[in-house]
């Protein structure tokens, strides 16, 4: 029997073997590392939503909590892969903008409805968390004996 390594998925390959994604040397995990970052998916989102570049200091005022550093290092990691890219205009003091290339513009679709899923599920997925919580903070009961003979079935 032949075996064959898993190839990587691709677009429109109804056959591709898409298991090659979840192992270990698949290009694509890098990929999905940098979109599964929050800072990544609210930047995309954000210059989805706004429909044309952005300043630093926009976007910084809008992403509550981000710090000046972390969105430096999002930003430059989104032009490092293809999706955000920079202009810098020949100003006193330096204009620079940030606005999503075609790539980033279809990853900002993704990272938009993982938001809009988010904000309409917010509400059960909390109440899912108390619930577990709660459950977790009951102390467990130890099962019943079994039976002799070693069966917990009756009659058997």
């Amino acid at each position: 029997m032949k075996t064959t390594e898993p190839t990587e998925p691709t677009a429109g390959s109804a056959s591709a073997d898409w298991t090659a994604a979840y192992r270990r040397d698949c290009p694509s995990r890098t990929v999905v590392e940098m979109l599964a970052n929050k800072w990544v998916l609210y930047v995309l989102a954000a210059l989805r939503r706004q429909e044309r570049p952005m300043r630093f200091s926009e976007l910084r005022r809008l992403l509550d909590g981000i710090t000046q550093k972390m969105l430096t290092q999002t930003l430059r990691a989104l032009e490092r892969d293809g999706l955000v890219h920079r202009t810098v205009y020949p100003t006193v003091p330096p204009r620079v903008e940030y606005g999503l290339t075609e790539l980033g513009y279809e990853a900002g679709r993704l990272t938009s409805a993982i938001g809009a899923w988010s904000v309409e599920h917010a509400r059960q997925i909390l109440t899912a968390r108390q619930d577990f919580d709660a459950r977790a903070a009951t102390p467990t009961r130890p099962l019943p004996p079994t039976r002799p003979g070693g069966s917990d079935r009756p009659g058997a």
